[in-house]
């Protein structure tokens, strides 16, 4: 029986992951075991991420993670979600974007996935201030750069995806952006049967609001990733839908990509989308392909019937969708 961590977070993070770990439990035997990180628990505990929450985390098979509050005011916080993916090493962060049914957008039919990767770049946490300037280290390698753009091609290789875009902005950052460019390039050689192409990130940005449809896999740097995914979630139906994970070499975390929405909490109107189609993703890493493809289509078929909450046009409460997935899903 395959070993889950679960963290709920802060703020809707709780009753998500309820739902989620029901959800789960209604097609596969897994061993739950809870973590804890996020804003409350630096209240409780002075850290953001306790060491047993990373040990636990290093033990399990995958990690499923909802959402955490990181407040701006707060001098030297160090973010749960981004120093749990430093520790663990996840340098690949993947974003599907699938075009669900009933939800108003003006591309119907979108398939393409973003692959980001995590651990360097602006992201790097080198930063100081003197005086009145203030300083950010922008770190690429060669490393970095070579194992995620292999990571994209191998996961367009697998999902039967036929081009990979390169974004990049090595027109201004000539010495970092032109080392990622060059890496990512030197990679998607070895993939002769998958078209690449390379494009400025400005360029791309405009495109996926005008024709997000060219696109099959995009692969980028921390930064770009992390904007050009949330501006790409809209195209679906917005935060709320969108599963992302987050993989290295021995882990892989699985979370919904939107915020813990404090004003939220407690209402019983978040989406649980973009919860229960992370944990499908998870599903399918720990070799539960079959629960994970009923856990999508469950969802779907949600949409299908317009069972869905206020953020993407429908009337149901959380729970309301969640009873009706997992009713589904028998």
């Amino acid at each position: 029986m395959k070993k889950i961590l679960y963290i709920e977070g802060d703020g809707v993070g709780p009753e998500l992951m309820a739902h989620a770990r029901r959800a789960v439990d209604s097609i596969a035997k897994v061993e739950w075991v809870r973590g804890e990180a996020g804003f409350a628990t630096f209240q409780k505990t002075g850290t953001t991420l306790p060491d047993a929450t990373v040990q636990a985390a290093k033990e399990s098979d995958a990690i499923l993670f909802c959402a955490v509050t990181t407040p701006p005011n707060i001098l030297n916080y160090k973010s749960a979600i981004v120093a749990l993916r430093k520790e663990l090493d996840l340098y690949a962060n993947l974003r599907p974007f699938c075009t669900l049914p009933n939800v108003p957008v003006p591309f119907p039919a979108l398939n393409f996935a973003i692959v980001r990767e995590n651990t360097e770049g602006m992201y790097s946490g080198i930063e100081k201030r003197e005086g009145d300037s203030a300083f950010a280290t922008r770190v690429i390698t060669k490393k970095g750069s070579e194992r995620i753009a292999r990571f994209a091609f191998e996961y367009a290789k697998r999902q039967g995806f036929s081009k990979v875009t390169i974004v990049h902005k090595a027109n201004v950052l000539r010495l970092t952006d032109g080392l990622f460019l060059e890496a990512a390039r030197g990679v998607a050689a070895g993939y002769p049967e998958i078209a690449c192409e390379d494009a400025l990130v400005d360029s791309v940005a405009m495109r996926l609001v005008k024709s997000p449809q060219e696109f099959q896999v995009i692969v980028t740097t921390n930064l770009f990733g992390d904007i050009l995914s949330d501006e790409s979630s809209a195209l679906v139906g917005g935060l709320g839908v969108a599963p992302s994970g987050n993989y290295g070499g021995k882990h892989a975390l699985f979370e919904p990509v939107h915020g813990s929405a404090p004003k939220y909490a407690g209402k019983n109107v978040a989406n649980p989308t973009g919860m229960l189609l992370s944990a499908a993703m998870m599903l399918a890493h720990i070799g539960e392909k079959e629960a994970s493809e009923k856990l999508t289509r469950a969802v779907q078929e949600c949409y299908s019937q317009k069972i869905i909450t206020r953020d993407v046009g429908g009337s149901a409460s959380t729970s309301g969708m969640v009873e009706k997935a997992v009713s589904l899903l028998g």
